[in-house]
């Protein structure tokens, strides 16, 4: 094994185009309860946008990596690792892993699904984790209900979208353009609007919706709080537009709906049973071809910065993935 790699590297905070520059470092040494991996893709996420522009709610030191998701093949094993072996193919997430190797937590590192190739897998953890905590732990959402999706073409909204399609519900997808429309619909929604139109109108004229998952915020949730259903749940599992929405008590009351927040990585820490649990259900529905990730573009690893800019200016659609190593 080489003793330098190539790492992506933020030097200071601001636009990832900007900050993110290419650096040699050492490859890491895994510390007791961490797995080395070697890296074949890193899949670009929105945190790593907040990250390089110190916005996300961990902030490491700079300099540091940016990546928190990946597929790769185990390298080495730090003490007291024995649920992975070396040469196996596995996904895992944790900040810094844009770079040629990757020193993880252990309890990060679960199999990858043999259905999904590299590209596939390094998108497959944090959208399908999320998408299932959010919709099933979180909600509860049951067959024959209705969900709304919030920016239903992005990563994270793709899987709802297929995971909502999958367990009954009817699904309708808020998209930013016309020209994002088609992945909403690939997708599973039965239905898509437009954001800058009167979904809501739209929405409260179908019915409402039982179920709202929302990864945008700000008009997105308000738009959501008058769309939802008596005894509705609102998922919040982000802020991509930048705007943290108030939450009005009594607006929820008078309309009894239930504002749910999900941050999926507590899962990890906490009740990681449930995490292993979920990713077995997943690899089953990706086995079957239920659900798969929407993979728009693969990119060079030295074209790292560029895909990171694009999702921060709101120019994909579907997943970016950083192709790092075979």
């Amino acid at each position: 094994m080489a003793e330098s790699m190539r790492a992506w590297r933020v030097f200071s905070h601001g636009e990832p185009s900007v900050v993110m520059a290419l650096a040699p470092v050492p490859v890491p040494e895994p510390a007791p309860g961490e797995v080395l991996i070697r890296t074949r893709a890193v899949a670009v996420n929105f945190p790593d946008v907040l990250l390089a522009r110190g916005m996300y709610q961990e902030r490491p030191p700079i300099p540091f990596t940016p990546g928190i998701e990946l597929c790769g093949e185990v390298a080495a094993l730090g003490d007291g690792v024995d649920s992975v072996a070396v040469g196996q193919r596995v996904v895992a997430t944790a900040i810094g892993v844009m770079a040629e190797y990757a020193a993880v937590p252990a309890w990060s590192v679960h199999s990858a699904p043999d259905s999904l190739d590299d590209a596939a897998a390094s998108a497959f953890l944090i959208a399908y984790q999320t998408a299932w905590f959010g919709l099933h732990q979180r909600a509860a959402l049951q067959s024959g209900e209705t969900l709304l999706v919030n920016a239903a073409a992005g990563g994270v909204g793709t899987a709802a979208c297929q995971l909502g399609a999958a367990a009954g519900a009817t699904v309708i997808g808020i998209v930013g353009s016309s020209a994002k429309a088609p992945a909403a619909e690939a997708a599973g929604a039965d239905r898509v609007l437009l954001r800058g139109e009167d979904w809501v109108a739209a929405v409260k004229a179908a019915g409402g919706a039982d179920v709202v998952f929302d990864p945008v915020g700000g008009p997105s949730f308000a738009g959501a709080a008058k769309a939802v259903n008596f005894e509705g749940r609102i998922v919040v599992v982000g802020f991509a537009s930048g705007e943290v929405p108030p939450v009005r008590a009594d607006h929820a009351l008078v309309k009894n709906y239930s504002v749910l927040g999900l941050h999926w990585a507590l899962y990890q820490r906490k009740r990681p049973e449930l995490v292993a649990e979920a990713h077995t259900a997943l690899t089953r529905l990706a086995d079957e071809g239920v659900i798969r990730p929407a993979v728009a573009e693969t990119v060079p690893f030295e074209d790292a910065a560029d895909a990171v800019q694009r999702l921060a200016d709101g120019e994909t659609t579907g997943r970016i993935v950083v192709v790092v190593g075979e």
